[in-house]
Parts: C-alpha cells; sequence; structure tokens
C-alpha cells in the first residue's frame, strides 16, 4: 500500500513543525535554561570563594584581635609590675625613714629623759640641802 499524498502533507508539515519548534522555540529555551544553570553555578562558585575569603579574614581578625588583647595584658602586666615595684620601693623607703625618725625621737626622748633625771637630781640634792640646813638650823 503506497501512501496517498495527504498523507505525505501530513508528514512534511509535521517535519516541518518540528525542526521549526525545535529551531524557534525549543533551542532558545534550552540554551536559556543552561545560561541559567550556568549562572547558578557561577553564582555559587562566587557565594563559595566569598565564604572563603570571609572565613580567612575572620580568621585573621580573631588572630589580630588575640595578639592585640596579648599586647594589651602584657602591657598591663607590665604596668602592674612597675606599679607594685614602685609600690615596694616607696614602702621600703616610707618604712627607712620612719624607723630613722622613730630612732631620732627614742633617742631624743631618752636624752631628754636623762636630763630632767639629772636636773631632778641636782634639785633633790639642792632640796635636800636646804633641808639639811633648815633642820639643822632648828636644832641649833
Amino acid at each position: 500500500m503506497i501512501p496517498d499524498i495527504t498523507t505525505l502533507w501530513v508528514i512534511g508539515f509535521l517535519l516541518t513543525c518540528t525542526f521549526l519548534l525545535n529551531a524557534l522555540i525549543f533551542k532558545p529555551i534550552l540554551r536559556v535554561i543552561e545560561a541559567r544553570g550556568q549562572a547558578v553555578a557561577d553564582a555559587r562558585q562566587m557565594a563559595e570563594t566569598a565564604a572563603e575569603r570571609a572565613n580567612a579574614a575572620t580568621n585573621e581578625y580573631t588572630q589580630k584581635l588575640n595578639a592585640a588583647r596579648t599586647d594589651v595584658y602584657r602591657a598591663m602586666d607590665e604596668k602592674r609590675r612597675t606599679a607594685l615595684e614602685s609600690r615596694a620601693a616607696l614602702l621600703g623607703e616610707t618604712r627607712h625613714v620612719a624607723e630613722g625618725e622613730l630612732a631620732d625621737a627614742s633617742r631624743r626622748l631618752r636624752q631628754e629623759t636623762d636630763e630632767a633625771r639629772a636636773s631632778l637630781d641636782r634639785e633633790a640634792d639642792l632640796l635636800a640641802g636646804a633641808i639639811v640646813s633648815r633642820v639643822l638650823e632648828r636644832a641649833s
């Protein structure tokens, strides 16, 4: 059986429609879908790269922050140590001055005590002599 001419026209028309649909609609849509897929893959790659750079920057920031904190703590410790040394030196000097003044005051107090005793001994001798002379004057 030989196909008649209308069947050939239908087959020709279907082939023409298929070619036209493929060339004018499907291929451009597939190109757009492919371009979108590539754009998504590129965006993901860029996002991963940006995330890696952000992580590297965060790590660098953390390291610098820790180094700065270490430097600040070291400086604080140095200042505290210097302040403690100054305080100890000042306390030692003050203690030395206070001990010197205490020794000087004790020496002066002993000297004044000795002088007062000597003065009292002299006055007691004078009073004893005066009392003896009065008693002897009355007795005679």
